[in-house]
């Protein structure tokens, strides 16, 4: 919780158009089944990301990643990413789905990179621009 001011400026920040409100991001904190990570250097908090696992359910859900714009390259959306995962799994999870702007080409990358696939499009799904969201799941052998 002591993040939360930070997490909400930079939540804004990247993405101006469709930022979570502050209580859906206190919620993603406090909530007994979500994880929310940061990364943070000598700049301060530089990224953050988060999931839910529900407890008695096999599919977690990866809500949110951002990294700021000066530390985009340096590897730190893959290693939240990395851990996001872990904690799903360590919750019985073998399933992961999430939803990425159709635009964004380099967090489809990194979602490929991890084993994701592209499973279906939900037009206009991110507001107000419209634009589509790309459903991507990944299942992990069992």
């Amino acid at each position: 919780m002591d993040d939360l001011d930070t997490i909400v400026e930079l939540e804004q920040r990247l993405f101006p158009e469709d930022a979570w409100p502050r209580q859906m991001l206190r919620d993603e904190i406090e909530g007994s089944q979500n994880v929310m990570l940061v990364g943070e250097d000598e700049r301060g908090i530089i990224g953050y990301a988060a999931a839910q696992a529900l407890a008695g359910n096999d599919i977690a859900d990866v809500h949110n990643i951002a990294i700021v714009e000066s530390a985009r390259g340096e590897g730190l959306g893959a290693q939240l990413f990395d851990a996001l995962i872990e904690w799903c799994r360590s919750r019985g999870a073998a399933a992961f789905m999430l939803e990425v702007r159709a635009d964004n080409e380099v967090a489809q990358s990194l979602y490929r990179s991890r084993g994701f696939d592209a499973i279906a499009v939900r037009p206009g799904y991110y507001q107000p621009a419209g634009v589509d969201a790309i459903v991507m799941r990944r299942e992990d052998a069992a």
